[in-house]
């Protein structure tokens, strides 16, 4: 619902707020005083095109907000919290630059006029000459007829089998691509393991083979070196194990003249054990290492074809073995992928079987309300002096790309498409409801398809101008009933020239524009019980209120009441 809207420096208005309570808004104001500003400022707000020449002369720029109440709008806060905006009211604001450039803000927040055009689809719904409106919009003509019909468990199930079905049939493309490219694919598969499971990797080789060829290529120099360490600790003449030895048994003697020299002697004792055993070892090592051509050539040829499998598979002999893995894993699935196709397309019929049973069974439903409905708009238009109006809910087969079964188009919301066709006259086809070339023909058809599906649109705003065109009287007091009607379950706002639909607001604005030194200024107040009388009065009899056109504007008032 909108609560407030404010304008400033647009056309004749220097700045003016508006306060919007819910039920039925009317505004009334002389001929010229600026009425239509509000809607142009609605349309601001709600994505239109901005124009430089709406900016008050002397202005740089001109500016709208608008503040929505949302506490029933589940909808656009559900909306507004994928965006990550507070979700309970928002305000929405537009400048226009005297460039014709414009800024939009959500929430305080710069958004973009399309992002404004979506969230204003659920916030106002605006019906005057030659604008665009949600009800004209055929995309959403279907979503209409089913809250009509009140069948959600049929729209519901028919949704999910469709899910359901979609993701069937891709799971089945999926295989069948697979299958399409198996030769190729499979053939590199079975190379590229026979490469793998010919040269048999296994984990950790490849550092022990580095580690072993070094070995071998260096067999001479390590023996050399060993065999030498070996004779200076322990084999040869002077070796430092005998040497040792000897200043142990010589400290031993002198321990017994001074016992703390034993502990000396014990760690000299201990290291000569150590280095005895060392060289042993390293004597040992030296006597194995023999130099081999044919096992260094065996080494370095294994070793050079793990180096080229780890090159060639991510670098290491670890993602070597992941590789592996990865396509025996792959390789079954050729194996059995013809199995799984067929048992893919067999749950893809099963699934495409079920969405078209649950959405011929929503169709059928939806071909019983559409007359209903039809029937239904069209005696509303009777008494909004369209008597000769005919409506028709048209449904046709769903077109386009999408799931096809039995040479049937289904989509998410079922088989079909639905249209508002509207004959306005006796005698005339049936014609697009957006095609209806008069402003007020096209308004009066959309209060009439709002009044019967009172309550069921999500638009919380619904605006009307010239709704009252070429109408009076009795006719004027059905428009004004009508409007009071839908205004039970939405917010309305109607600018009228016509006092019996003035008489049925719950909130009454009055437009007036006056000469303030040299520039003209419009300006928009709300009207007090005894105002309100007053402006009825003078929209029934002109300028000048008499008693008369009073007690008659009180008449009316008191109709109204007893309407509502």
């Amino acid at each position: 619902m909108l609560t407030c809207l404010r304008v400033r420096q647009f056309a004749i208005v220097d700045e003016v707020e508006v306060n919007l309570g819910p039920g039925l808004n009317v505004v009334t104001g002389e001929t010229g005083a600026g009425k239509s500003i509000l809607v142009h400022a609605l349309q601001l707000v709600s994505g239109g095109r901005a124009r430089p020449e709406a900016i008050r002369s002397g202005a740089d720029e001109a500016e709208v907000e608008a503040l929505f109440d949302l506490s029933d709008q589940p909808e656009i806060r559900a909306r507004l919290a994928e965006l990550d905006l507070p979700t309970d009211e928002l305000a929405v604001r537009r400048v226009v630059g005297a460039n014709g450039r414009s800024r939009a803000y959500l929430a305080g927040r710069l958004a973009t006029a399309g992002q404004l055009q979506a969230l204003a689809a659920g916030l106002i719904d605006i019906s005057s000459q030659h604008e665009h409106h949600s009800l004209a919009d055929v995309r959403g003509h279907l979503a209409y007829l089913d809250a009509y019909a009140r069948h959600p468990d049929l729209v519901d199930r028919t949704h999910a089998a469709w899910l359901a079905a979609a993701a069937a049939e891709r799971a089945r493309r999926d295989l069948v691509a697979r299958l399409a490219d198996r030769s190729e694919r499979e053939e590199l598969t079975r190379f590229q393991l026979a490469e793998m499971r010919r040269i048999d990797p296994r984990p950790g080789e490849l550092d022990a083979l580095v580690e072993e060829s070094s070995r071998l290529q260096h067999a001479g120099a390590l023996a050399d070196v060993t065999r030498a360490a070996a004779d200076a600790l322990y084999e040869g003449e002077g070796a430092i194990a005998a040497r040792l030895s000897r200043l142990a048994h010589e400290l031993d003697a002198a321990a017994r003249r001074d016992p703390r020299l034993s502990a000396w002697v014990r760690q000299i004792e201990g290291a000569r054990l150590e280095i005895e055993d060392a060289a042993l070892e390293l004597g040992r090592y030296a006597r194995g290492l023999v130099f081999d051509p044919a096992r260094q050539a065996e080494v370095d040829e294994r070793l050079h074809a793990l180096q080229r499998l780890s090159r060639r598979y991510g670098g290491t002999l670890d993602a070597v073995l992941a590789a592996r893995d990865r396509l025996e894993a792959e390789l079954a699935v050729f194996d059995d992928v013809e199995g799984a196709v067929e048992e893919a397309a067999r749950t893809a019929s099963r699934a495409a079987d079920d969405a078209l049973a649950s959405a011929r069974a929503l169709s059928a439903s939806r071909a019983a309300a559409a007359e209903r409905l039809g029937d239904a708009i069209g005696a509303e238009l009777g008494s909004l002096a369209m008597g000769g109006a005919r409506v028709e809910v048209a449904l046709a087969p769903l077109d386009g790309d999408g799931l096809v079964r039995d040479g049937v188009v289904l989509g998410p919301n079922g088989i079909d498409r639905a249209e508002f066709l509207i004959a306005p006259n006796r005698g005339e086809p049936p014609r697009a409801l957006r095609k209806v070339a008069s402003g007020g023909e096209l308004s009066r058809s959309l209060l009439a398809i709002k009044r019967v599906l009172a309550g069921l649109g999500p638009v919380g705003t619904y605006v009307f101008d010239e709704v009252d065109t070429g109408v009076g009287g009795a006719v004027a007091a059905a428009i004004g009933a009508k409007l009071g009607e839908v205004g039970r379950h939405h917010q309305v706002l109607c600018i009228t020239h016509q006092p019996q639909i003035a008489a049925y607001g719950d909130h009454h604005l009055c437009v007036a524009k006056q000469v303030v030194g040299d520039r003209t200024v419009s300006s928009i107040r709300p009207l007090s019980t005894e105002d309100r009388v007053d402006e009825i009065a003078r929209m029934l009899g002109g300028a000048v209120v008499t008693p008369a056109t009073r007690g008659a504007a009180l008449d009316l008032l008191q109709q109204s009441r007893g309407h509502r």
